[in-house]
């Protein structure tokens, strides 16, 4: 039987706050879901699924960019301008018994909080990989043709990668590349206008 079937990614992204992301372990490329919630609380961020040090900046980093940028994107008003008052958030990687870390899932972080704050899906066909600066810079990432890969075989469309990954994609057999659509990102605007339906209606260019 087929490992996975193309209904589980739009199964399981069917609802905002779940992002695709493209991770490497030691037995290759992998698909990593991201979920983020949020629920009534003190402004706290809770994050589950066996992590490592560097993931949980990760997190760190990328609710610290949403906030940020909370009323640029739309995500609260210029009088509501703190986006955690009165919530928690909580950010799971599923497989929890699964240890996960490393830095490439800045940007699959993000989009997950941009969705769930936004309320609107991430694409199904979609997924992601990138480390992420405190402005917003998208990082290149190691194990790219290993997660290519996975994605090709997840049955996913799209692929976005860090704009300084190109180089990489000379690795990944032809027949795979042709079936994708890859999509470089410079900053995290970039990676938000691809993972949308639509692209990013609340678009503007930040100014750092």
């Amino acid at each position: 039987p087929p490992k996975y079937d193309d209904k589980e990614t739009a199964e399981r992204v069917a609802t905002p706050g779940v992002s695709v992301g493209l991770v490497w372990t030691a037995f290759g490329g992998e698909v990593q879901f991201v979920e983020a919630t949020a629920m009534g609380g003190k402004g706290e961020l809770h994050l589950t699924g066996q992590l490592g040090d560097v993931i949980k900046e990760s997190a760190q980093i990328a609710l610290t960019w949403v906030r940020a940028r909370a009323t640029e994107l739309k995500l609260t008003t210029a009088v509501e301008s703190n986006l955690l008052e009165g919530r928690d958030v909580h950010i799971h990687f599923p497989a929890g018994a699964v240890p996960k870390d490393g830095p490439s899932a800045g940007v699959t972080l993000v989009t997950s909080l941009v969705s769930l704050f936004s309320q609107r899906r991430v694409r199904a066909d979609t997924a992601m990989t990138g480390e992420m600066t405190l402005r917003g810079l998208v990082l290149p990432v190691g194990g790219v043709k290993d997660k290519v890969l996975a994605a090709h075989r997840y049955g996913i469309k799209r692929v976005i990668l860090p704009e300084r990954n190109f180089k990489d994609l000379a690795e990944v057999p032809a027949a795979v590349l042709s079936s994708l659509e890859i999509l470089l990102a410079k900053r995290m605007e970039d990676v938000l206008e691809q993972a949308f339906e639509g692209g990013c209606p609340w678009r503007q260019h930040s100014k750092l």
